[in-house]
């Protein structure tokens, strides 16, 4: 069996610019913190994130690295709202559809009948 752990560098050299990618984790909780770094460090852009959103979604949008956000809710559980990401949306910077929690988490939860999930994203 081959070994198919990858480092998060060598995540983000399979992803491209326009990409659609979901970000796991519930507001800050659990969130994978090494690939968002390395997120930033890339010279990616023009994403749509799919993400229960926190300090993920805030240094992303604040970066320029996405285009378009769907969305449960952004928050950093201590704080009400990620400042990062409240800035970004004041100036009307990004591209939204917020979503019921639910709804989202349902959302996330259809698949094509071959295991894949979908998300109609439109």
């Amino acid at each position: 069996m081959r070994d198919k752990r990858m480092t998060a560098a060598e995540v983000v050299a399979e992803l491209s610019d326009g990409m659609t990618i979901g970000i796991g984790g519930w507001g800050s909780r659990r969130k994978p913190m090494a690939l968002v770094l390395a997120i930033l460090d890339s010279p990616l852009t023009d994403l749509t994130v799919v993400s229960y959103g926190g300090p993920d979604v805030g240094l992303l949008a604040a970066a320029g690295k996405i285009r378009r956000l769907v969305f449960g809710f952004v928050s950093l559980d201590t704080v009400a709202y990620d400042p990062h990401f409240q800035r970004v949306r004041q100036v009307d910077k990004l591209d939204t559809t917020e979503l019921d929690e639910g709804m989202l988490q349902v959302g996330l939860g259809v698949t094509d009948g071959g295991g894949h999930v979908v998300l109609r994203v439109t």
